[in-house]
């Protein structure tokens, strides 16, 4: 069949015309088959006697077989004990995974976030990783290096080796990444919008799509204060639970959060008095402490207390 594989019979007539003394091009035109076929196929399968036709089906033959090594089991997800349906917890990793896909994120980076998810501790080492998908490290490291530059996962080193971690902190920086990259879209389309000028269609198309990207990082920047209320009422109650100011780091290490997640949540309750009603935070030294919000009483209400 032209374009198939080469058959038996195709081999004994390349060895029959070879003898001829006809050439790869006349060879190929005769069995209907690229130039490049016929001169791979001789110069894979011939020996000190020249090309033979069985020896080069044999030969062929074995290459194919060593080719088909069944693939490793793959490693099944761990449950840690838990009673859970093995056959259940695959079956939401691949819709998991297919939902990703669907909303624009690339096949291998939503198999490795699937991966991740499931697992509850949500570590995994690159070599767990392949053998749990069944993919190249090459494969994982191009996931891993994409799912880090969009906030999905971070590194951790353990010894000798990386281990790559989704945790619960991963959703705040993922948000905190689409902000950024949407006032990137902002700042361009503001610097087209002047370099094309808005009285030119170009340039008012532009603007309008700064102005549109304007919009959302509004929106976005309003819907971030909400995802860290529950953070901040917390840094809150731990400093009154304290009763003395904490530095950053004591703060983040009670907390068991990163210190940026520490600070944003300081700074919604400095910036945002209604979430943390009559407290606030404030700052010295390196220090925070939970103080009363004295703009919530009159001067006349202040004078009383302090008489």
């Amino acid at each position: 069949m032209p374009g198939g594989r080469l058959t038996l019979e195709d081999r004994r007539l390349i060895a029959a015309w070879l003898k001829d003394g006809l050439g790869y091009a006349e060879i190929a035109r005769r069995l209907e088959r690229p130039t490049s076929t016929i001169s791979r196929e001789v110069a894979r399968n011939s020996g000190h006697s020249g090309y033979r036709a069985e020896e080069a089906s044999r030969v062929t033959g074995e290459r194919a077989r060593r080719r088909r090594k069944p693939p490793a089991p793959a490693a099944p997800a761990v449950s840690r004990g838990y009673d859970r349906d093995p056959e259940a917890v695959r079956r939401f990793e691949t819709d998991f995974t297919e939902m990703m896909v669907e909303t624009g994120l690339p096949r291998m980076m939503s198999r490795v976030l699937a991966c991740l998810s499931v697992s509850d501790d949500g570590v995994h080492t690159a070599t767990e990783l392949a053998q749990r998908l069944q993919v190249s490290p090459a494969s994982i490291s191009n996931a891993v290096g994409y799912l880090e530059t969009q906030a999905m996962l971070k590194r951790e080193r353990d010894g000798r080796r990386e281990r790559y971690v989704v945790d619960e902190e991963m959703p705040q920086r993922v948000w905190a990444e689409s902000v950024r990259a949407n006032q990137e879209w902002v700042k361009i389309a503001r610097r087209g919008t002047a370099v094309l000028g808005t009285s030119t269609p170009a340039g008012a198309r532009m603007d309008d799509l700064a102005r549109f990207h304007a919009r959302i990082n509004e929106v976005m920047l309003d819907d971030r204060v909400a995802v860290f209320v529950a953070d901040a009422v917390t840094v809150l109650a731990a400093l009154l639970h304290a009763g003395r100011p904490l530095a950053l780091e004591s703060l983040s290490i009670a907390l068991g959060w990163s210190s940026d997640r520490v600070l944003e949540a300081v700074r919604v309750a400095v910036e945002h008095p209604h979430v943390a009603g009559p407290v606030t935070v404030v700052s010295g030294g390196g220090e925070y402490r939970a103080v009363p919000l004295v703009e919530r009483l009159t001067a006349a209400q202040v004078a009383a207390l302090d008489s």
